[in-house]
């Protein structure tokens, strides 16, 4: 039966694909990608502390990928917000945190466990704050255009087809054999979005799978792929590439364009860690040569592990005592390094150069 945008895709044809994926333009742009990749993974090396890396930029795709879904907050919220995990802060930027925090649960599952369709499941649930299950018969959902209301796609149908489908899935993207893992990341991405497995949370679910199965894969070593920055960037030939996949099996198009996404977000994300690398190196020298009783390895690290910060902070990471710790931070706004300011009954400490680099 031909594809037909207003009725359940339930012959969504299922992996491998039929054609040959690995054309020459694909493979081409796979070598390119995985080099770039590499040396992110080796990037991650640079900076001593993993969790300035682990907290800071993971929020950053957490804020593009609610953007492409039109979940939308400011810079300013999402991070003041990020320091009071969420209390305070309106209802966009609790869905961007809930982001951050499905991202880190699934990479820290992997460690224990492998990658499935139920860990996919939980990431969902992370997502929406409710459980939530793969869509049943009676959960028809339609894709429609925002401006015009019309129908663009309708994925297939719930229940049992769609856990076949589901299957399938997993098992094109864990056999043991097949195409690169970065093609097949490409082919199972579009897969997930065609299948579109529950009511909601499918674009933001899918967009943390490919992380995680880069995790699973090797291929990354911590979740720093900024994928969602190249897609915003490039929307409408996201949804464009996808479309010519279901009406047109155009497989190299939309595989080469994900795989191009991969090489620049980690030839970019390799510039914002060597760039984070240089502005911590530069404050431990600043700092030992004005502040040398203030000095510590701790304090330094503690301080770019996000761009607020504040007295708490100091204390449950056995630095300092309360007092102490608000000397300490008001050293650093002394010469230039924080910036405080005073939000209720407590200081906020920004700092600056750090939100200027993760912001860029």
């Amino acid at each position: 039966m031909a594809f037909d945008r207003n009725r359940p895709y339930d012959d969504l044809p299922t992996l491998p694909p039929r054609m040959e994926v690995e054309t020459k333009a694909v493979l081409r742009q796979a070598l390119s990608a995985t080099r770039a990749l590499a040396e992110l993974k080796g990037a991650g090396g640079l900076i001593p502390d993993q969790a300035i890396l682990i907290n800071a930029i993971p929020l950053q795709e957490a804020k593009l990928s609610s953007e492409i879904e039109n979940i939308v907050t400011t810079q300013d919220d999402l991070f003041r917000a990020s320091i009071n995990e969420g209390n305070l802060a309106d209802p966009h930027t609790k869905e961007v945190l809930r982001y951050r925090t499905a991202l880190r649960q699934g990479s820290d599952a992997l460690k224990n466990e492998r990658l499935s369709l139920d860990l996919i499941r939980r990431v969902c649930s992370t997502l929406l704050d409710k459980p939530v299950g793969f869509r049943g018969p009676d959960e028809q959902v339609v894709i429609c255009d925002r401006a015009t209301g019309r129908a663009t796609y309708t994925p297939p149908s719930g229940g049992e087809g769609l856990l076949a489908k589901l299957g399938n899935l997993e098992s094109f993207l864990l056999a043991p054999d097949g195409p690169d893992p970065l093609i097949r990341m490409a082919v199972g991405h579009y897969q997930f979005e065609a299948i579109h497995p529950f009511v909601d949370g499918n674009g933001r679910t899918g967009r943390i799978l490919n992380i995680l199965y880069l995790l699973y894969a090797g291929l990354l070593e911590i979740p720093v792929l900024y994928l969602s920055r190249f897609i915003i960037r490039n929307k409408r030939d996201y949804y464009r590439a996808l479309r010519a996949v279901t009406e047109d099996a155009a497989w190299e198009e939309w595989v080469t364009y994900i795989l191009h996404g991969v090489e620049e977000t980690s030839r970019w994300t390799i510039g914002r860690i060597q760039a984070i690398r240089e502005l911590l190196d530069t404050t431990v020298e600043r700092c030992r040569s004005s502040l040398p009783k203030v000095y510590s390895k701790e304090l330094i690290e503690l301080i770019f592990r996000q761009p607020y910060c504040k007295i708490s902070f100091l204390v449950e990471a056995g630095i300092a005592e309360r007092k102490t710790a608000s000397v300490y931070l008001k050293e650093l706004e002394r010469i230039g390094i924080l910036v405080g300011t005073k939000r209720g009954r407590e200081v906020v400490y920004r700092h600056p150069a750090l939100l200027e680099l993760l912001t860029a």
